[in-house]
């Protein structure tokens, strides 16, 4: 069914009114015309006094229901002087939450997709361009641009939670009782500064894949992994037969660690593989690796050093993640375009690429990103105000550099005085064998809200959660957007709604359980059903935990 946006307007209201309760199920014409009289009534209020969040709107529509839709009041605005917002209030079911969805890239377009899940389920929701608009990819927007870069940093993501609340209060007449955040990559990265930076803004947050150090340093480790990935050519020094080499050999090395053969690496962080096991020697010349491919697999692996051999980041990427490996020319623009715009001020007329930085000096000037930066363990001001975090990182991610978020989860534990008092508000979950944000051969897909808000509301902490593997011909058969078969599957797995509805295909399940713990099979039962796992920890990893 085509979804139909019609413009809120005193003339034909009531008309409009009656034909759009019959498509909500016992709405009487009376509540709905309400409804639209309340959305129309926003264009008229006065915003502009919404303290540390000046609100202008300038749009207000009545979105019909379509199919599984529900109908709302979709609010366009911006907050000044220039974060532009969008926001879907619920006409009917309001669940009496508000929700907040992060951005992605380098902001600028808004994950509008991740609210529509939630919109069924009864919450308000908000998001944001981050301080100005523009494809996810391009940071033009930054140069000499201080207030988008203060924006985009962390302005932008808490003057939406202010403008939420304040929409909310006058549409539905009273304030939001619980108010979440939910994001992944750039998301995640907002909701972690979100956690450190205005502690009060939310009740609980998901962030899924963040950096958890800073732009600046992810950026870094991205430079890191295509420049060990691309000759001084610009070709790749592994072509997709190699990593598919690669990722067997690493899977023949650690699949197991989880009780099962299924593909997935169960235990990510713990598997220890070497590339040498392929390297090519005398009568064996085929199906192996040159000592210069070895190389730069073990540096992908190891993460960033200088010549000398001294770190200067966090660890990289995980063994299993080697399909997401495939790079070319081309690959390395959008961190380019951070380098430029972002954080360097490059000479007048020059053009800065991945093989101008200099990792034994250059990891020195990261400090320039300092308004980019999630990375402040001390939560106590988060934990006191109440506030959940639920952390989440795929284990194939090639894009976030997975490693980082360990750090600072251990970090954390330090900073907070141990496990205990962390795991109580703060838990972070591995998800083997998912990429950047959703996808991949793993259990990826996750109700994070759902859990959040039970853990919230009825005090439940996330001790297991359960992921699903929807079936990719099904992802690909309901793709709506274009390119590569293993793209759209992607972005149709990051839009999925949940809870997954019961005609969707699922292949198999996992529990996910807090780190350090992980999924390992009990040895017998279907293996496709996560009531068949139980947690073990990396330091008794064949007595499972019952």
């Amino acid at each position: 069914m085509r979804t139909i946006y019609c413009v809120i307007a005193s003339i034909g209201l009531s008309v409009f009114a009656e034909s759009l309760s019959a498509q909500q199920s016992g709405e009487p014409a009376s509540s709905m015309q309400a409804a639209l009289e309340s959305c129309q009534a926003l264009l008229s209020t006065d915003f502009t006094r919404v303290q540390d969040a000046p609100l202008q709107i300038v749009d207000a529509r009545v979105v019909p229901a379509s199919g599984k839709k529900a109908a709302y009041c979709r609010v366009q605005g911006y907050v000044l002087p220039q974060v532009g917002i969008e926001m879907r209030l619920p006409i009917a079911h309001w669940n009496g939450k508000l929700l907040e969805v992060g951005d992605g890239g380098w902001g600028g377009a808004m994950y509008l997709f991740l609210c529509e899940g939630p919109v069924r389920r009864g919450y308000a929701c908000i998001a944001s361009d981050m301080g100005h608009k523009g494809a996810t990819h391009l940071g033009l927007w930054a140069q000499d641009n201080l207030q988008a870069r203060e924006d985009y940093g962390f302005r932008a993501t808490h003057v939406t939670a202010l403008a939420g609340r304040a929409l909310v209060r006058a549409y539905y007449a009273k304030g939001a009782s619980k108010s979440y955040m939910l994001g992944c990559s750039t998301g995640g990265y907002q909701g972690l500064v979100e956690s450190q930076r205005f502690p009060w803004d939310f009740d609980g947050i998901v962030a899924v894949a963040p950096d958890a150090v800073s732009e600046a340093d992810v950026s870094m480790r991205q430079v890191w992994k295509f420049r060990n990935l691309l000759s001084s050519e610009g070709k790749p020094i592994l072509a997709p037969t190699d990593l598919e080499l690669l990722h067997q050999a690493a899977l023949q090395a650690c699949d197991l660690t989880d009780g099962v053969k299924d593909g997935v690496i169960g235990d990510p962080i713990g598997c220890k593989f070497d590339p040498a096991v392929l390297a090519c020697r005398e009568g064996r010349t085929s199906g192996c690796l040159s000592a210069q491919q070895i190389q730069a697999a073990r540096n992908v692996y190891a993460g960033p050093r200088t010549s000398a051999g001294v770190p200067i980041a966090t660890r990289g990427v995980f063994a299993g993640s080697e399909m997401d490996w495939q790079v070319d020319s081309g690959s390395s623009a959008e961190v380019e375009e951070f380098f430029k715009y972002m954080l360097y001020r490059p000479a007048p007329g020059s053009s800065w690429k991945i093989t101008d930085f200099d990792f034994d000096h250059d990891y020195q000037r990261l400090g320039l990103g300092a308004l980019y930066t999630d990375n402040n363990p001390d939560l106590r001001r988060f934990k006191a105000a109440g506030g959940k975090l639920i952390v989440a990182q795929g284990g194939i991610d090639g894009l976030e550099i997975p490693g980082a978020i360990f750090d600072y989860y251990e970090t954390v534990e330090r900073t907070m005085g141990g496990r205990e008092s962390t795991t109580d508000f703060f838990r972070l979950f591995v998800v083997p064998g998912m990429r950047h944000c959703s996808a991949g051969d793993g259990a990826f897909a996750v109700d994070y809200l759902g859990y959040l808000d039970t853990w919230v509301e009825e005090g439940r902490p996330p001790d297991v959660m359960i992921g699903a593997h929807v079936d990719t011909n099904y992802l690909l058969d309901h793709s709506e957007d274009t390119g590569s078969a293993k793209d759209r599957v992607w972005w149709a797995a990051f839009k999925l709604m949940f809870p997954l509805d019961p005609d969707i295909p699922v292949s198999f399940t996992r529990p996910l359980y807090p780190y350090p713990m992980f999924a390992k099979y009990k040895g017998k039962g279907d293996p496709n059903d996560a009531r068949n796992f139980a947690a073990v920890t990396p330091s008794t990893p064949t007595e499972p935990v019952h």
